[in-house]
This record gives C-alpha cells, structure tokens and sequence, in this order.
C-alpha cells in the first residue's frame, strides 16, 4: 500500500486490477481467494500486480516498486487547486510520476470534518481546514476533480457513516451513497479514469448484502468496501471485511480502503481482497515506530544508541543498506527530518515486500504456509528487534 506524501499521494497496494481500460501500464491485481489469480489492470501506466498495500511516503521511497498510488482529491483541491494542477499537466506530470494513479473521491475527508460540513442530497457543503473558505463536493464534482487530475482510477463520490450510528441512520447514509454512484457513473466522461464503486452498511450484514447487492448491479470497473477503520473495533473490522468480500465479483478488483497493519493484510488477503491502502507505514514512520522482519523497532528507546546493526538485517531498503540503528535513533531523537525520510523509505519497503512475498506464495499456492510462518517469525522476534 504505498503512499506517497508528495501533493498528498497515498502509496496503494493492489492486487486485481485487470481487465481495466485506462491510460496508463496495467496494475496486475492479487486472486480474490488465496491460491488463485486475477486479471491485471490496465492503465495508461506501467501494469500493476495485485496484492499491494498503500502508505504515505517520501518520492525518494517510492524507488522501492510501488505500481501504483494514491492522490488525496479533498487536499489537492484545496492545495494546490485543481486548475494549476491541469495547467501543470496532471498529476503524473506534477510528480514526475510515470506509473499508475488511484484516487479518492474526498468523501472519506469531509466525513472527517464532522464539525464544518453539511451533508445534503445534491452534495457536502464543508469549509477548507485551512482558510476557513467555503467549498462544495457533489458526485459530478468529485468525479470532474478526479478526471481533470488526470488519474488512472477514480473513486465514486460516498457518504462514509461514523461508527455508533444506528441501522436506521445508517441504512439511510447507505442509500444516498448508492444514488450518489450513479450520478457517478452518469458523470464519467469518455476516456476518463476507470471508476470504482464503494459498498457501506456500517456493521451491519445486512446493509452490507444489500449494498454490495445495488453497487455490483452498476457497471463499476472495480468495488471497494468503505466505512471500516472508522472508529469499530478489530474484530467488527474483520467481520465487516469476511462478509462483505466474498460478497464482491470475483473477476473485477476488491478493494479494502483504510486498511491496515501487516496483519490485517494478510486476513484481506485470505479473505479475497485485492487492494488496500493505508497511512499506517509513513505516519509509523514520523513517530519513529518501525516495522522489521524481527517484529517492530521503537527506534527512540535508549537501547539502540551505540547499536551499529542495520535495522533490519533481511531488509535491502536504501536506510538498511546505508545507515545504522545507532544513526537512525540519533536523527529521530533530535527531531532531524532526515529521520521521517530514512524512516519511511524502510517501512514502505517492508510493507512493499511483504506484498511481494505474498504475490509469490499466491502464484506457488502456499499461501497458508507463508502467512503462519510470517506471522511465526514476527510474534518470536519481537524481544530481538525492540
């Protein structure tokens, strides 16, 4: 899932995306259940394989493979707008990035905004968390942004219901998402980006039958499932994310949106998902928390002052070649900004190999064996790496 900071680029994982008509080289997709393989995606850049996770990341990390990744629509139409941004060519062109590009509808974002927005049936009206002004994000608008950005793979426009609602409040959320993907679908326009449809429901099974029911009925290129990470335990997560997977088409790419640790992957992954995309590596990363093969590294601890290992030993990252644990804690505890760079491009790396290596055991069908030795090593050399 890599991620990419740089004009709020998020880094993704994916893994089925094929059978895709975009602009740019096809993303290759991960088989809906484990052993199996899907179609690739095809876009105006290079192809993407499946099974892919997003962070947030440094460009400089983005060196490590990452076939595709992620814009923010609700930042970059704040910052730095939509019309320099066309002016400047499009997003690939912006950041001199040739391979392939997801992006959101902002509708995650203004969710977020919880305090500044009105959400009514044309649209949300909310106001910029920078200057205050006053702004509006309908299903056309979104999907004109996202167009105009000139991305590979856009998102329909949703409505993301917080966690604690009730079914009543929720099936009603649900509906108006299910009315704003058509108008969706009814504003893509003629060689724009393909175009995903986003399945809610909260934690309910059976909202979530039932949207999956009239989202997958609409000629979407690809389904996600949204509202998970939200604010509900790990254990609704999962369950929401079992039920719900099975659920989706099996030859068009399942994406889980938000999601999650190296675990969490791995229960995607088993359950048939395809994609992910999360902050999870690069904000780890800014806090110094990191992710190792040995288990995960708090690299401020007293400890790794005068420890001259690598970070990670299995680790071929630019930070684990280059520089030690002893360089690394010194640069994090004095606040250096090389230490969020050094930081991210390792963690990214760790998530963009962990991807990798389930690829591989996907295409030997031993999947099952993979995920209990992986998570074997992780819970027994946690003590060794923090």
């Amino acid at each position: 899932m890599p991620v990419g900071t740089l004009a709020s680029v998020k880094s993704l994982t994916t893994d089925q995306l094929k059978n895709l008509n975009t602009q740019h080289p096809a993303p290759s997709t991960q088989p809906s259940a484990p052993g199996t393989q899907h179609p690739a995606l095809s876009t105006q850049h290079p192809a993407l394989s499946t099974q892919h996770s997003a962070p947030t990341t440094q460009h400089s990390a983005l060196e490590s493979g990452p076939e595709i990744i992620l814009n923010n629509t609700y930042h970059l139409m704040l910052r730095p707008g939509i019309d320099l941004l066309e002016q400047l060519g499009g997003v690939h062109r912006f950041m001199n990035w040739d391979r392939a590009v997801l992006s959101d509808s902002g509708g995650f974002q203004v969710f977020s905004l919880a305090s500044i927005r009105k959400v009514r049936e044309e649209g949300v009206e909310f106001r910029s968390h920078i200057d205050g002004s006053a702004h509006f994000l309908s299903p056309e608008r979104s999907i004109e942004i996202q167009s105009r950005m000139g991305v590979d793979i856009a998102m329909a426009f949703d409505e993301c219901p917080p966690y604690g609602l009730g079914h009543a409040e929720v099936g009603k959320s649900m509906e108006m998402t299910h009315r704003w993907a058509e108008r969706s679908l009814r504003a893509r326009r003629a060689g724009g980006p393909a175009l995903f449809g986003i399945v809610q429901g909260g934690v309910y099974h059976d909202l979530r039958a039932r949207s999956v029911e009239a989202i997958t009925a609409m000629p979407f290129d690809g389904f996600a499932i949204g509202g998970v990470a939200v604010g509900e335990s790990k254990d609704e997560m999962l369950d929401i994310m079992r039920f719900t997977a099975p659920l989706l088409p099996a030859d068009k790419p399942r994406y889980l949106m938000g999601v999650g640790t190296p675990d969490d992957l791995l229960d995607g992954v088993e359950a048939g998902i395809d994609m992910f995309d999360c902050v999870m590596p690069t904000r780890n990363a800014r806090n110094g928390s990191l992710f190792t093969s040995l288990g995960k590294v708090a690299i401020k601890n007293a400890k790794y002052a005068a420890d001259q290992r690598p970070l990670d030993p299995n680790c071929s990252c630019v930070t684990c070649r280059t520089v030690s644990r002893a360089y690394l804690r010194h640069l994090y505890v004095n606040d250096e900004i090389a230490a969020m760079v050094y930081n991210t491009i390792h963690n990214v790396s760790f998530y963009l190999d962990l991807m990798r290596g389930i690829r591989q055991a996907i295409a030997s069908n031993s999947f099952g064996s993979f995920r209990d030795a992986f998570r074997a090593r992780m819970a027994g050399g946690v003590s060794d790496a923090a």
